[in-house]
């Protein structure tokens, strides 16, 4: 194994609350609809325009002309608040992994260089995937074959870091290794069965650090 790919939101840095709450505002005071915490995590990992389009169906809301104007009240929203940090530990990981590292992430690519360059800097990643660079989000694995090609490795040797179960079925879609991270997540353990075996879902990013250097061997 030569490389780890990471999904950023959730996995690298606690900016999931912050995401849920623009997404939130945004679709309340342009659609009127209320999500939820979980509505949100469930399709995490999706683009941006994809998400809306399917919490509009769920919620059996059919003015979809109002797509566009949601994702860009939710994109005004967060640029106000999207300075984070990253998850307790995990800079150092990341530092500290003696292999290639890469970030896919279904948020546009200022937001997700912004954010990066600002908690670890752009120079610890060999490639970054992002919404603007892929015609279809988690869990469609293009991003995370793209990720791969831009490491110049196969998918057997690299690993995948998520916190949702589209992106775990993107990486298995893949055919990469995958662990999950929980940290803060409004879900359990049971929301990805039959998409990763138990013993790879860490509560928190840094308590994989053993099991990745584990593959490193």
């Amino acid at each position: 194994m030569k490389g780890v790919i990471f999904d950023l939101d959730g996995v690298l840095v606690d900016s999931m609350p912050t995401h849920f709450l623009c997404w939130k505002t945004a679709f309340e005071n342009i659609a009127g609809i209320r999500i939820t915490e979980r509505d949100l995590y469930l399709l995490e990992g999706m683009r941006g325009i994809e998400l809306i389009l399917k919490i509009f169906e769920q919620k059996s809301f059919t003015n979809q002309e109002l797509a566009k104007k949601v994702s860009d009240e939710k994109d005004r929203l967060f640029k106000q608040v999207r300075r984070v940090e990253p998850f307790e530990g995990v800079k150092e990981m990341v530092q500290n992994l003696p292999c290639a590292k890469a970030v896919v992430s279904g948020s546009g690519r200022r937001d997700v260089e912004t954010i990066l360059d600002a908690a670890f800097g752009l120079d610890n990643f060999s490639a970054i995937v992002t919404a603007d660079d892929v015609q279809r989000g988690k869990p469609d694995p293009t991003a995370f074959i793209a990720a791969l090609q831009r490491m110049g490795l196969k998918p057997q040797n690299a690993v995948v870091v998520e916190n949702a179960p589209l992106g775990v079925t993107a990486a298995n879609n893949a055919k990469i290794s995958c662990f999950v991270a929980l940290n803060n997540s409004p879900l359990t353990r049971s929301d990805f069965a039959g998409v990763i075996p138990a013993g790879r879902i860490a509560e928190k990013t840094a308590s994989l650090k053993g099991m990745l250097e584990e593959f490193l061997k």
